[in-house]
């Protein structure tokens, strides 16, 4: 049994490498399939009731209850609707900006500075994905006879969000890793008296 604990104690390095492969792995997908209308269509829900992104849309936020395509379905007016209101092209957009976030983090073995400021950027999008909680009403079941509705009852949709709190934390265990690989290589660069005063730093900020 001491053999099994001693192994999960350095197991430390190789979950990090895989949390990075995940979230590398999550952005890229997700991100990638914003690009076709049935992803587009399913997020109009979270953007058109966000503070932070419904001005990207031309339409008020109730009009698109009628006018959306479940997984799988093709209704052309309702395509049409999507169109002129502007919900593909911000929905490429984003896909765009979320492909980006998953190549910064894939350039941690060369460029960790540049993977520390993907693993923020990401950590910012969990905090705007999480608020959808708040301001999307599809989040939550909805009353339709059931007892349980409302909530905590979340919907298909607001499981989907509730799992970028993994996000959040894989964000902040890598944003920490490259980090720490950032500072180590500049050590190297710049001197062992450099190297003493960011150690020296990092013990302040640690009590």
């Amino acid at each position: 049994m001491m053999k099994f604990f001693e192994r999960a104690a350095r197991a430390d390095r190789i979950g990090i490498a895989v949390t990075r492969l995940g979230l590398i792995v999550v952005l890229l997908w997700i991100g990638g399939l914003k690009a076709f209308k049935y992803e587009a269509d399913g997020i109009v829900p979270f953007v058109a009731n966000s503070p932070f992104m419904s001005f990207f849309l031309r339409k008020p936020a109730p009009e698109y209850k009628i006018h959306m395509n479940g997984e799988g379905q093709l209704i052309p007016a309702n395509r049409q609707w999507h169109q002129e209101n502007g919900t593909y092209a911000f929905s490429y957009g984003l896909g765009a900006v979320i492909v980006l976030f998953g190549l910064l983090l894939c350039a941690h073995p060369w460029k960790p500075e540049l993977a520390t400021i993907g693993s923020f950027l990401v950590l910012g999008m969990s905090f705007i994905t999480l608020s959808f909680l708040v301001t999307t009403p599809e989040t939550w079941v909805p009353a339709l006879g059931d007892a349980q509705h409302g909530f905590p009852y979340l919907s298909g949709r607001g499981r989907l969000v509730l799992k970028d709190a993994i996000m959040m934390g894989a964000a902040i265990v890598t944003m920490a890793d490259s980090a720490q690989a950032y500072l180590r290589k500049r050590s190297m660069r710049t001197g062992p008296e450099t190297t003493q005063r960011t150690a020296q730093n990092m013990a302040m900020e640690a009590r």
